[in-house]
């Protein structure tokens, strides 16, 4: 870990300029929270920025930008950012994207482990648990929409539940409110009293990508480009991995 934060801290005073000592805002969706997380520290101690972070589904982070909230960065699926700059809320030049993530799946510390060979597999494992948790999130709607392309959405009505979009969904599964829990790997395998399994096999996986971009109405700007790019610099990358997810 200290090796970590000095490679962080290097990398962060390589970009300091002008913004050297700013405010800046970060609104994002939970998916890069954990190496994001993991990364500000450095920036924040060698720069003197001081970065104010608030998390919220992805839903209602995208609803919340398009409906005129702002802040000087914006990180969530690019699907999402694609949508926001086409509103005309973040500015395209500013769209890095930081990381992506698969699907990942998780059980009850020490429950019985399900198969995750094929989706065939997958699919059995939810008809035979007793509940089955996924996110408001993208990792939610591809699990939605396999259990509807399975056809099997009627053998698990009542078997289904959702995480809030401010819980993870490993922490449902560790308090013991469903059998099996799948979401972003990233959200997963730093959960404490859940066994992670792995990624959902090949033939159903998803990968979602995410990207942080600057608000047309950004009150540091310089900064923000800063910190986007000291997010996706190429000496981030250890720290990208080790949260799980790939560097974009």
């Amino acid at each position: 870990m200290k090796i970590l934060f000095a490679v962080v801290t290097v990398l962060a005073a390589a970009i300091v300029g002008p913004a050297f000592g700013a405010g800046i805002t970060v609104l994002g969706s939970p998916g890069f929270r954990v190496a994001y997380n993991a990364l500000l520290p450095g920036f924040e101690k060698a720069t003197g920025n001081r970065v104010t972070t608030n998390w919220g589904g992805v839903t209602e982070v995208a609803r919340r930008v398009a409906n005129g909230e702002t802040a000087d960065i914006i990180i969530l699926p690019v699907a999402q950012i694609d949508d926001l700059i086409a509103r005309g809320k973040l500015v395209m030049a500013t769209r890095v994207v930081v990381a992506s993530s698969g699907v990942g799946v998780a059980v009850r510390r020490g429950a019985p482990k399900i198969d995750l060979s094929s989706g065939d597999a997958v699919r059995a494992a939810l008809l035979a648990a007793n509940s089955v948790a996924y996110s408001t999130g993208p990792s939610g709607a591809h699990m939605a929409g396999l259990i509807r392309q399975w056809g099997i959405a009627d053998q698990l009505k009542g078997k289904i539940v959702i995480a809030p979009a401010d819980t993870p969904v490993g922490v449902v599964v560790a308090r013991g409110g469903a059998d099996v829990g799948f979401q972003q790997v990233s959200e997963l395998i730093h959960v404490e009293g859940v066994d992670y399994l792995g990624p959902l096999p090949a033939d159903i996986q998803e990968t979602t990508v995410f990207a942080a971009a600057v608000h047309r109405n950004a009150r540091s700007p310089d900064a923000a480009r800063d910190l986007i790019r000291f997010l996706s610099a190429p000496d981030a990358a250890p720290v990208i991995r080790k949260a799980g997810m790939d560097p974009g």
